[in-house]
């Protein structure tokens, strides 16, 4: 799943590779899929789009925003993202495929869920989008232990645990369940911790390993459990992921436990996290 590391990731590919690449073809919605979110009807987007060319790409919290003269494709956080060459075959299943005059293409794909949705500039009225786009993200300096202290103060985020704190309500766009996970290993706080627990002094390393891990992972292109543009794993090996569970934590050796939580899966060293 797309997630921010992976976001920036996949828009910095698209800078490199994409940008500057005409619109020839487009063809949405060919493989029905029960939860392919688009915006409005689908099939008006190969008019929307065709002809234009791709301008800048942005990691926006969770989700790819392309700018097309003067039309924005945005991709949300279930999208597989590939682009291929003019002799690699395309997928046989897809929900957007864009051809450019290049002979190269870029394909969408839905596992489980994600939204493609493509509209005139300025014409979303969605309120993640609108909240990536407006909230400082942890890769800038806005996002300062000073605005950090701010969610913190909110009246509603004592007494949630800190696997809630980050990844829901949308206070920190583009933080989901799965790097969430070193972050809190990396904090060494349980993700069922309540924040009302944390000592000042837990709450000044939570943001310093937000920042920190954050930043590992987008500058080796995204986690490994995760593919870029090119289909390749990111370069950033997680401590705990689906990759890690069951094997020994790196700093105590205790074996790392998955568990069913808050509608996903968390991974936590029962040594390094005590509850």
């Amino acid at each position: 799943m797309i997630e921010l590391p992976e976001a920036v990731t996949l828009a910095n590919q698209m800078n490199a590779a994409v940008k500057g690449k005409i619109i020839k073809r487009v063809t949405a919605a060919q493989t029905p899929h029960k939860f392919a979110w688009y915006y409005g009807d689908p099939q008006k987007y190969e008019a929307l789009l065709t002809g234009k060319t791709i301008g800048n790409a942005a990691g926006c919290g969770a989700m790819v925003e392309i700018k097309a003269d003067g039309a924005v494709l945005l991709f949300t956080d279930g999208v597989n993202l590939r682009l291929h060459t003019p002799h690699q075959p395309r997928p046989s299943k897809h929900q957007l495929l864009i051809d450019f005059t290049d002979g190269t293409a870029l394909s969408a794909s839905v596992q489980m869920y994600g939204g493609l949705w493509c509209f005139p500039e300025g014409k979303l009225e969605n309120r993640y989008y609108q909240l990536a786009k407006t909230k400082p993200s942890p890769l800038s300096a806005d996002f300062s232990a000073t605005y950090f202290t701010q969610i913190l103060n909110a009246p509603d985020v004592p007494a949630l645990s800190a696997k809630a704190f980050l990844a829901t309500g949308q206070r920190i766009p583009g933080l989901g369940n799965g790097v969430l996970q070193d972050i809190l290993f990396n904090a060494k706080i349980h993700p069922k911790r309540k924040i009302k627990s944390l000592a000042d002094t837990e709450k000044q390393a939570l943001y310093r390993v937000i920042k920190t891990t954050l930043k590992a992972m987008a500058d080796s292109n995204g986690r490994d459990t995760e593919k870029d543009l090119y289909g390749n794993p990111g370069g950033y090996k997680t401590l705990l992921s689906k990759n890690t569970a069951g094997t020994p934590c790196p700093v105590c050796g205790k074996i790392i436990k998955k568990e069913a939580y808050l509608g996903g899966s968390v991974y936590y060293c029962p040594g390094c996290q005590a509850l």
